[in-house]
């Protein structure tokens, strides 16, 4: 498999959740800022999007979207339980997690990082970003993880959507259930792993 990511952008829960998988893959960087990869190739001709991240099979498939490739890389090691068995409650939830991730918070930052957007429009989304995270904080009270006591995806999804907030001025440390999460993801050595690989530690 290959993965296309851009180092900090949302490909990188994709890059936790293969490391966390053990399966074989490599890791090509797209930056979404110059869309060129480091051969000089431009990234358009390769995915017309142009978004990260993209998962390409060994058969040549692709799929385009976090939410789905992330279930995709956990149920290829359902040993792991990276995502609950399909059919199950449990896996829906899983699945209401990943949508409210990505709809609520990925897009709801998406403004912050548009150049020239106005400050009143910025101020609104921060706010509103604020309240979901907010609710997720409350969501988490008694919890490891998202989906309880089990490191899932989902936990990867979160912890790299809420750390942008730190780059766009929406303040995350006041929320104590977050942080603690945000921590415990951050300190899995699959994580350690991916950043090291992106270039965010050494």
């Amino acid at each position: 498999m290959k993965l296309y990511y851009s180092a900090g952008a949302c490909s990188l829960s994709t890059h936790i959740a293969l490391k966390e998988s053990g399966l074989d893959f490599e890791a090509i960087a797209a930056p979404i800022k110059t869309h060129k990869l480091a051969d000089g190739t431009d990234y358009y001709t390769i995915n017309p999007l142009g978004y990260v991240p993209l998962l390409v099979l060994g058969d040549g498939r692709q799929l385009h979207e976090v939410a789905v490739i992330l279930q995709y890389v956990a149920d290829q090691v359902p040993q792991l339980a990276l995502a609950p068995a399909n059919g199950t409650f449990e896996r829906y939830k899983l699945q209401e997690w990943l949508n409210f991730i990505a709809t609520e918070l990925h897009k709801g930052f998406s403004p912050l990082f548009v150049p020239g957007m106005p400050d009143e429009a910025k101020a609104l989304a921060k706010a509103r970003l604020l309240g979901r995270l907010l609710w997720v904080d409350g969501e988490l009270a008694g919890h490891h993880f998202l989906m309880g006591d089990t490191f899932t995806v989902a936990d990867a999804y979160l912890f790299v959507v809420q750390s942008w907030g730190k780059h766009v001025g929406v303040e995350t440390t006041g929320l104590p259930n977050l942080s603690a999460l945000a921590a415990r993801v951050a300190a899995r050595p699959a994580v350690q792993a991916a950043l090291r690989a992106e270039g965010w530690v050494k």
